[in-house]
């Protein structure tokens, strides 16, 4: 039996390796979804038959609960809620680490992890190290969930002796595990619960809105470290496989994301993107200058007579749930002869991928979807640069202005097209907290409203 459920879960551990290479392009997600499920079932089916048979009804009962529930939110939620829905996800793993780790604490003998009344030094520290990283992954990402919601402001919220504080909690998680190493003694144990849950809302807390997408990285790999480190207590092969493949996709992933902000993970963990004041600096500023206005009617001349347009998608896009009609845009323009294209940068939306699921749910050709290095040297080429909701991530302040907080920040360079058509419903300030420098370029029109508005009276324009 032994080898059979060694041989399942190695069948599994394969499926979610393939499963993570099919997610790495358009093309081939949906059979990286496949794979996922696939693994995931007959990992839960294996784990089943390694359970008491009085529990099974217990079991059954716990997943049709989880899976009613997860149905139901799969078919409500919004896609615009995708990031905060992951956020909640990755505190759920977090949560989960923790009871488990703390079950095993309470009761070694049911894990079979203790000899002679006393826990293993290795189950110790793979118990501790799983409950640190499952508490600051459990009330970070409700913070970040928070913030994502707009429950909490977006903007860095920072307090005196942040850093210190943060540091000195660090250093109590460090010295709670020498002594419940070392002794096994319950307050040990406790002190590094309570204090790792609040280091994990206070490491979130401070951090700004516009580095969302590093931080819901960043949590999903600490949920699959801490999954990694509840196989080692489980003793289960599978979990330490897959807690490691999401632990360390994720921290790659942070990286990309770092580099997509030309910041280091410290940058992010440290301090955020904007503050009050940068957003404060410029809007007094911003009333004082031209900007022109556009209607649909004018962007529609412009676009058909262009003889190529890149597209640049922003959150914008997905609050207003423009992208199907932005696509019928895209279509009509294409069958004008004009050479219609989509720019996407790393860290556009509120968590990676963001704009490019969207643009996959309007049945946009893959093909026809750029990242930045890809598309960035085209826009000098470019008849029309057409913005919808993208904000930050265009904002050429990244390249001529030391003293501004995005500063270095590779960019989307739009400003180099012939036209740009930004679409806005405000000239407020982006996530960052920081004034786009596009709006008051003479090459640019803004065309102010709902996205989705614009665009459907864009297709009427150029339809008739």
């Amino acid at each position: 039996m032994s080898t059979l459920v060694s041989l399942a879960y190695l069948i599994s551990g394969i499926c979610f390796i393939m499963a993570l290479r099919g997610l790495a392009s358009p093309e081939t997600a949906r059979q990286g979804n496949v794979f996922g499920i696939s693994g995931m079932a007959l990992a839960i089916v294996t784990t089943l038959f390694l359970v008491e048979p009085s529990s099974l009804v217990l079991i059954a009962l716990a997943i049709a609960v989880g899976g009613g529930i997860g149905l139901v939110i799969a078919r409500k939620i919004k896609m615009t809620a995708l990031p905060q829905l992951v956020a909640a996800f990755h505190s759920l793993v977090g949560l989960a680490a923790v009871l488990v780790a703390s079950a095993a604490f309470l009761s070694p003998g049911s894990y079979g992890i203790a000899q002679g009344g006393s826990i293993h030094l290795s189950s110790l520290i793979e118990m501790a190290l799983g409950v640190a990283i499952g508490a600051i992954t459990f009330t970070g990402s409700l913070v970040a969930f928070a913030k994502l919601q707009g429950l909490v402001s977006g903007k860095p919220l920072v307090f005196k002796f942040q850093h210190q504080i943060n540091l000195g909690l660090g250093i109590l998680i460090f010295l709670s595990l020498l002594v419940l190493v070392l002794t096994q003694a319950p307050f040990a144990y406790w002190t590094i619960v309570v204090t790792s849950l609040v280091l994990g809302f206070l490491l979130i807390l401070p951090i700004g809105g516009a580095d969302m997408p590093v931080v819901i990285s960043m949590l999903n790999s600490y949920s699959g470290w801490a999954a990694a480190a509840t196989g080692f207590t489980l003793e289960n092969p599978l979990l330490i496989i897959t807690g490691a493949l999401v632990g360390a996709s994720g921290a790659i992933l942070s990286y990309i994301m770092c580099k997509g902000m030309n910041r280091s993970i410290f940058n992010v963990i440290l301090g955020g993107f904007g503050t009050d004041g940068a957003a404060a600096s410029t809007s007094a500023a911003a009333n004082d200058r031209p900007v022109k206005v556009g209607s649909a009617e004018d962007a529609s001349f412009i676009l058909k007579n262009a003889a190529s347009v890149i597209i640049v998608p922003g959150y914008g896009m997905a609050v207003a749930h423009a992208q199907h009609a932005l696509r019928e845009m895209g279509d009509i323009l294409k069958k004008e002869g004009v050479r219609v294209r989509y720019a996407i940068h790393p860290v556009a939306g509120r968590m990676p991928g963001h704009m490019n699921v969207l643009l996959a749910e309007a049945d946009v050709p893959y093909d026809d979807v750029l990242e930045l290095e890809e598309i960035n040297s085209d826009f000098g080429q470019t008849d029309v640069a057409f913005v919808i909701g993208a904000n930050d991530v265009t904002n050429p302040a990244a390249h001529s202005d030391p003293q501004s907080p995005i500063y270095g920040m590779p960019i989307l360079d739009v400003e180099n097209a012939k036209t740009v058509l930004f679409i806005k419903r405000t000239m407020g300030a982006g996530y960052a907290g920081v004034e786009n420098e596009l709006f008051f370029r003479t090459n640019t029109m803004m065309l102010f409203g709902d996205a989705k508005q614009m665009c459907e009276n864009i297709v009427k324009a150029l339809e008739s």
